[in-house]
């Protein structure tokens, strides 16, 4: 089976969320982490995240940033946690968005795509040019791995430049997003997607359907659900069929047992019960 094929099925049985361990130590409650190492406290609150969620959610995304604050501390629960991910037979996306080329590009591919950071996929910024994603196809076809490019970001500032116009009037984002289509293209599986996938953030509401057509092949990440406030219709229309992407969310899944007074005793309980709400949310609006 596939690293697509896995995932297709994930969806398919579990749901399209993806949960977001962007954990950082100020959502963990202090009984949680008294006596504890900052790693060791960092990874007990994902392990609780993770048996609580692991039937209601597709995969899990690992924001790299929130664990090289604390250094190498951060970076042995970063590793504990894509270890205890791949042990239980799960799906990781490790949110690096590496941007380089040639042997340097092939090193962060050899660091997130093998040994102490291994992950399923990684995410990837493509504006110094196709020659940044090139270097990771070894491992995609040899090691089948996978990759979500940045195509239209969710953040604000996000039109400075990827919707910059072109002689054609179209915007620059989707010159992008042909070109990896072409690369993608020539890497199906039965699926009928192949493992270059985008990011595609689901706070444009305009551009929603015309991105999903135009990529019809390609699985996207979806942020933007969540704390960030887009409309699940919006959600609805950048998956194919309730398949084809997963929705991050992150903060709005670890910190949901800070909604109710028995929270602390029930944070896997909590995070839990939102994934399965935010699944129900953008499937039933996406039916009206």
């Amino acid at each position: 089976m596939t690293l697509m094929e896995r995932l297709y099925n994930k969806v398919s049985q579990n749901g399209f969320v993806c949960v977001g361990l962007d954990t950082s130590i100020d959502y963990i409650p202090k009984t949680h982490k008294e006596n504890k190492s900052i790693d060791q406290a960092l990874f007990d609150f994902n392990r609780e995240i993770i048996d609580s969620t692991k039937d209601v959610c597709a995969i899990y995304k690992i924001q790299i940033a929130y664990y090289e604050s604390y250094g190498l501390l951060g970076m042995k629960a970063y590793s504990k946690t894509l270890s205890y991910i791949r042990k239980n037979n799960l799906l990781s996306i490790a949110d690096v968005k590496r941007s380089d080329i040639a042997q340097s590009a092939k090193q962060y591919a050899k660091a997130h795509f093998s040994g102490d950071f291994e992950a399923d996929f990684i995410t990837l910024n493509p504006y110094m040019g196709m020659d940044s994603i090139s270097p990771y196809l070894d491992f995609i076809e040899k090691k089948d791995k996978g990759v979500f490019v940045l195509l239209r970001t969710s953040n604000p500032g996000a039109s400075d430049f990827e919707c910059l116009k072109l002689k054609d009037n179209s915007e620059f984002f989707y010159t992008v997003g042909d070109k990896l289509k072409e690369l993608n293209n020539k890497l199906l599986d039965k699926t009928g997607y192949g493992p270059i996938g985008l990011v595609v953030g689901a706070t444009h509401k305009d551009e929603v359907e015309k991105i999903r057509k135009r990529y019809d092949n390609m699985f996207f990440l979806i942020p933007g659900f969540g704390a960030q406030m887009a409309e699940s219709m919006n959600v609805y229309k950048l998956l194919n069929n309730l398949n084809g992407g997963v929705v991050n969310s992150s903060r709005a899944i670890l910190k949901n047992y800070l909604n109710f007074d028995d929270g602390e005793d029930k944070i896997g309980y909590y995070a839990r019960l939102k994934c399965i709400e935010t699944r129900k949310e953008i499937e039933n609006n996406g039916r009206l």
